[in-house]
């Protein structure tokens, strides 16, 4: 390709197909969103907000007697309100090159620290989930403790097309040096000499450095449930939360628990969601937001998912008895990565077209796959110099906590 002046749009065709193909977990969620926001034409800016329908749940009648049931279908919103951006400046002199070149010494670069941040916004949804599985601080490091999870997924009917596992480094390469030492010369050799694991389980697997790690709450004290029959009815508004009373904690204690962390009731058990039949697990919930005990050990939680003991959306077996305990995963104030299984439609993330800034000379917005970049050069005539701005507006948002899992090694 000859050499010649690039433009805001040549840059940022380059920039919208080299971001696609950085995202790592952005790319295994659920991207159908889009389009409820390429209806507006002339762009987006920060703060804008769609609303959109949660799937709904029936129950199945076993006898010939029509029963109809009301058709409740909750709404949830995600907002684009984060940004990513990178700038940089030329001279004239320099923007005429071939595009191959600014590609490879400017523009990926570029990219690679936007995908960066985009998957660490999405990964940090990792709060919302209730599931976890595993011993904290223990690397997934064979197949029966990668497993949990895909097992986990399973008696949850979560379902099995379009899983997508994500491990840190440390956990990722435990996992590959175990598969060395399978007989099958098909896989030992690929994890051997290229660290490749692929597909295990049915889950296609990732290695990311943005695999989270979480510090859990303080804890202390014996907590129990203050009050039985605190269970609730399903949440129309999507939030699914719930407000939890408990006492036994540390006396007027701050933050005694964190959002993320994860804990279970004695005696409460899990339900199929599709069948509602009783398994063998116990319930777990997570919290939604900090919490600290008063001067005689009560604390109020904000937790996830609702309590709900019967019909379309149940949730438990039963209703915690008063004075049931709580059992937190992990040793409190302690640091775990979590290792992160999902379905593609428990998250979601969205791109959209930015607004053209007014009087703003030579913006490009460039989409690709649902991917949208927009490029604007303002140029310095003291220096001769371009400074060009590339960003990416988008939101992130759980639309599903049951179709994922957090997942540590046994």
């Amino acid at each position: 390709m000859a050499n010649t002046t690039l433009s805001a749009s040549i840059i940022a065709k380059a920039a919208v197909g080299i971001l696609e193909n950085e995202l790592v977990m952005a790319n295994a969620v659920f991207r159908g969103y889009e389009g409820e926001f390429d209806k507006k034409i002339n762009g987006y800016t920060v703060g804008d907000t769609i609303t959109i329908r949660k799937p709904t749940d029936f129950t199945v009648r076993s006898t010939i007697t029509a029963s109809a049931q009301d058709v409740t279908e909750a709404k949830t919103s995600i907002v684009v309100n984060q940004i990513a951006g990178v700038d940089f400046a030329f001279t004239s002199q320099q923007l005429t090159l071939n595009i191959g070149e600014l590609s490879e010494r400017v523009i990926r670069p570029a990219m690679i620290q936007i995908a960066n941040q985009i998957d660490v916004s999405v990964m940090s949804l990792y709060k919302d989930i209730p599931q976890y599985v595993g011993t904290p601080g223990t690397l997934v490091q064979s197949f029966a403790g990668f497993a949990k999870g895909a097992q986990n997924m399973d008696q949850r009917s979560v379902p099995q097309g379009g899983r997508t596992a994500i491990l840190a480094p440390a956990d990722f390469w435990a996992l590959a040096g175990s598969q060395t030492a399978l007989f099958s010369q098909a896989i030992n050799n690929k994890s051997y000499r290229e660290g490749e694991i692929g597909k295990i389980g049915g889950i296609d697997t990732y290695m990311s450095q943005n695999a989270p790690t979480f510090t859990t709450g303080p804890f202390g004290g014996t907590p129990l449930i203050n009050g039985a029959s605190q269970n609730t009815t399903y949440d129309t508004t999507g939030a699914n939360t719930q407000t939890l009373i408990t006492d036994g904690w540390t006396a007027a204690a701050a933050a005694r628990v964190v959002a993320g962390d994860v804990f279970t009731i004695a005696n409460v058990f899990d339900v199929n969601p599709i069948t509602k039949a009783t398994l063998p697990i116990l319930k777990q919930f997570v919290v939604k937001a900090a919490g600290s005990s008063d001067g005689s050990g009560n604390l109020t939680m904000t937790i996830a998912p609702q309590i709900i003991t019967s019909g379309a959306f149940q949730t438990v077996s039963a209703a915690p008895a008063d004075n049931a305990a709580l059992t937190f995963v992990g040793t409190a104030n302690t640091n775990y990565t979590n290792n992160l299984f999902f379905d593609r439609n428990a998250f979601a993330l969205v791109t959209v077209p930015m607004a053209k800034p007014p009087g703003a000379v030579d913006v490009s917005r460039q989409s690709k796959n649902g991917i949208s970049v927009r490029v604007i050069p303002f140029y310095d005539g003291t220096n001769d110099k371009s400074t060009w701005r590339l960003d990416v507006l988008y939101g992130t948002k759980t639309i599903d906590p049951r179709l994922a899992v957090r997942v540590a090694g046994t």
